[in-house]
């Protein structure tokens, strides 16, 4: 076998490749409509679209490494990823980049498949500080590749982005394929076609609601159309699941108070995080005259950037710390650094330096919350059960973040003034966003205090008594 560092470092690469996919279009995305001869509200399907694939295809994956093999999962998903970026690259319309965005979306169920990769191949001593390595990558990949696409993008044309990407892909498959191990614990059973469809459809109706609300109206008809009639379909899923021998995911491991805690604290960590994201760098970019800042994009991304610094540097201490002192400390502490955070924002932000500060305690929040949540969930379900179950733990952590972008995003399109013609934000409606991304992080220490501070994972059905 390979070494285990080495294992570590090509899953933490592939965790920072597949979260670079988020920030990717972001220096384009005001520009889409004019590079692509469409409108607006086309062209934020180019957002959407990868989004969404990537909450559908998270927990699937998760299942299908379970059964088939996690890494050869994972060299799919980067397959998936490589042609998806190639077509956008080579796309002068709209149609091709929706197409290849979607498929880079696959690339995100690789980071909850890296962390089960670690429980099955690393002496257990070393298990807690590559997962919150991994966890990192979560946020560091789109801290550091912000800065990234800013720079590209000024100096080169935009599909070089997607040409950046697909041979990022082709590098990070090379690396998996000659390092990471084949996975030799296996699930039996047969793959849950229906799960994965009822799945696919509930997940798709209820985020095409919360990421369109601000574009189509939160009482519009499609918007209660698809809400409604995912949640309804997600209601049947569930019913589903319980009633066959070989489910998607097993429900009763989910509902074990542990991991059903977890994953709520998960979604409030997701919203409090995208929140930082879309709040602090529309606020850096403001002009000045509208009570902004009025730094470019890559200026503003060079100073949310600490952030991400921050989760890699203390991701080896998190894991020292977990074994220490356990990951529900560690959840905890990442709660109240992310409430100290917006605090200090709505007292301090006059200053380009303060918003600096700001986000180093974001990065410290988030780097310590996203290494405890994977450690609370790997002590709590059977190892048979890491992929899919990690899987689900990044779902929440989606729907959080898809959440605040759709809340956030309506708060700062709420409040607005006409500046030069043009609709800008007003200091109420950032102050509003701290608030939300606050509140958020509260929900989550709340949350946090009520998991048990210790639960080992059960070999047995989940459903035996304990």
């Amino acid at each position: 076998m390979p070494p285990q560092g080495a294992i570590v470092a090509v899953l933490a690469v592939a965790g920072l490749a597949s979260s670079f996919m988020f920030t990717l279009v972001v220096p384009i995305q005001s520009k889409l409509p004019e590079l692509l001869d469409a409108s607006r509200e086309d062209t934020a399907w180019v957002v959407t679209s990868t989004l969404l694939a990537a909450a559908v295809i998270t927990p699937i994956s998760g299942r299908l490494g379970d059964m088939y093999g996690k890494r050869r999962i994972v060299l799919v998903l980067l397959a998936v990823m490589v042609a998806g970026s190639v077509i956008a690259a080579v796309s002068p319309g709209i149609v091709g980049v929706i197409v290849g965005r979607t498929l880079q979306g696959a690339m995100v169920g690789v980071i909850p498949l890296g962390i089960s990769i670690l429980r099955d191949v690393l002496h257990e001593n070393r298990v807690d500080t590559a997962i919150a390595l991994i966890s990192a990558t979560l946020g560091v990949g789109g801290a550091l590749g912000l800065p990234i696409s800013a720079l590209i993008t000024e100096r080169a044309d935009w599909h070089v982005l997607f040409w950046v990407a697909a041979a990022l892909g082709v590098i990070v498959f090379a690396l998996v394929l000659w390092i990471v191990p084949v996975s030799v614990l296996r699930t039996a059973g047969r793959f849950d076609y229906v799960g994965a469809a009822g799945l696919t459809v509930g997940l798709l109706g209820i985020l095409l609601a919360v990421s369109r609300g601000n574009e189509w109206g939160w009482t519009s008809a499609p918007v209660l159309v698809s809400g409604l009639g995912g949640l309804v379909v997600l209601l049947a899923w569930g019913w589903y699941e319980l009633r066959i021998d070989a489910p998607l995911l097993d429900l009763r491991v989910a509902a074990r108070r542990p991991v059903l805690l977890t994953n709520i604290a998960s979604v409030a960590m997701g919203f409090s995080l995208f929140a930082s994201n879309v709040a602090y760098p529309q606020m850096l970019e403001l002009p000045a005259i509208a009570g902004g800042f009025g730094l470019s994009l890559l200026a503003a991304s060079l100073v949310v950037m600490p952030a991400g610094v921050v989760m890699m540097v203390l991701s080896p201490f998190s894991g020292r710390l977990a074994r220490t002192v356990g990951p529900k400390l560690l959840l905890i502490l990442g709660a109240v650094s992310l409430i100290v955070a917006y605090a200090y924002t709505l007292l301090f932000s006059a200053e380009v330096w303060q918003l600096v500060v700001a986000n180093f305690l974001i990065g410290a929040g988030i780097g310590f919350g996203y290494a405890a949540m994977p450690m609370l969930i790997m002590r709590s379900v059977p190892q048979s059960e890491t992929g899919a179950s990690n899987g689900l733990n990044a779902l929440c952590r989606s729907l959080g973040t898809s959440t605040a972008a759709a809340v956030i995003g309506a708060v700062l399109a709420t409040y607005v003034v006409d500046v030069d013609g043009m609709p800008a934000p007003t200091p109420t409606a950032f102050q509003l966003s701290f608030v939300l991304g606050g509140i958020a992080a509260v929900v989550a220490l709340v949350t946090a205090a009520f998991i048990p501070r210790h639960h080992a994972a059960q070999e047995r059905h989940p459903s035996l008594p304990e």
